[in-house]
């Protein structure tokens, strides 16, 4: 089902946000942990991943770089559609954004968001965002529902189209490149973001089974590795938080480092699969955390880049919204979503989630 209505106006590149400085790090992590009681010594330990990296995390200087190409890409195709930007945890804030949007004219906006992904962090919190952003608004502007009315459009899931799949295989081929030779092939580990197992089951429609996060993960894995010519390679997990008597989805990457080398496996590739920027958690979490204890067990480990400006992918941000911005594109396509209403009712609702500082897939 296709909207035939008025076209699109404006494009808002929505994303889960990062410190600039050391000063926005606790100010940061009390915006990402609001309403969930995290304790303040549970804030200061996880400040210091930051700190490690002078209080900056990558994310928003990655994010203007995908901007700046995505613009001059629209530009190309004689697309003159304006790219805001705004986050869910840190400046711009999202709400700061829309109403920019609002002031300078833009009614029709379709949303981009940096998470391919379904479930509860990587998919309904996006719409939840935008609905949070809306409400905003309508303080802010008290007439805009009524007089001057604003539609804020997500644009759907995207993790399985070929542009990302094969950005992903060239990023692999490129650190296969820079692995010393070997006997046999490097293992190739796929990454994401940890969730509870409780999140995973209610991520997609529940008349689904639910699961649809991992399942989602896994087969774009299948599809990587199939295109790089792997018939073997692992899914596993990272950047886990939260009380340990809680399950979430495993095993962790520094945990399966250890069992390979039991194995005996002497090379490792690391693909984060789940992200398509570097942000804290990939530079930490794979770069250091990992990075380190595949030197403590001998292991040659290289980490794949993530796809970010691969030229492909900025194309098919660009197809997704020449997609939708003359009012095509599939509406029932997982994900999308008319000013913060998601695309089912039943789908990726959010469970009571243990206390936990980092967001899935953002």
């Amino acid at each position: 089902m296709a909207d035939t209505t008025a076209g699109f106006d404006a494009v808002l590149f929505l994303s889960f946000g990062g410190p600039d400085g050391p000063e926005d790090v606790m100010p940061f992590l009390e915006n990402v942990t609001r309403g969930r009681g995290v304790p303040r010594e549970r804030l200061e330990a996880v400040a210091e991943h930051y700190f490690h990296f002078g209080g900056i995390s990558p994310i928003n200087r990655l994010n203007l770089d995908m901007i700046d190409a995505l613009r001059s890409e629209l530009e190309a195709r004689d697309r003159r559609l304006p790219v805001y930007f705004g986050n869910r945890n840190w400046h711009p804030m999202v709400e700061d954004t829309v109403a920019e949007m609002f002031r300078d004219g833009h009614r029709r906006i379709l949303v981009f968001p940096t998470s391919a992904w379904a479930g509860y962090s990587g998919c309904r919190q996006y719409h939840e965002d935008i609905a949070r952003a809306l409400d905003a608004l309508a303080h802010r502007e008290p007439a805009t529902a009524t007089d001057d009315p604003i539609l804020l459009r997500k644009i759907p899931q995207y993790w399985d189209a070929d542009a990302m799949i094969d950005a992903g295989a060239d990023a692999i081929t490129r650190a296969a490149g820079a692995m010393p030779a070997g006997d046999v092939p490097p293992r190739l580990v796929f990454t994401a973001h940890s969730v509870p197992l409780s999140a995973d089951r209610a991520a997609g429609p529940a008349s689904d089974g639910g699961g649809l996060y991992s399942r989602q993960v896994y087969a774009a894995a299948t599809a990587v590795a199939d295109r790089v010519g792997h018939t073997d390679f692992d899914q596993v997990w990272q950047s886990r938080s939260g009380p340990p008597q809680v399950p979430w989805l495993e095993p962790d990457i520094c945990d399966h480092l250890e069992a390979l080398a039991a194995q005996g496996v002497r090379q490792v590739i690391a693909y984060p699969i789940g992200f398509i920027s570097d942000h804290l958690e990939v530079v930490w979490d794979l770069d250091n955390e990992a990075a380190d204890v595949a030197a403590r067990l001998g292991i040659d480990y290289v980490r794949a880049d993530t796809v970010g400006t691969d030229p492909r992918f900025i194309r098919l941000i660009a197809d997704l919204i020449e997609r939708y911005a003359e009012g095509g594109g599939d509406l029932r396509a997982m994900g999308c979503g008319d000013n913060g209403a998601p695309c089912r009712p039943d789908c990726c609702v959010p469970v009571a989630r243990p206390s936990r500082v980092s967001g899935a897939a953002s």
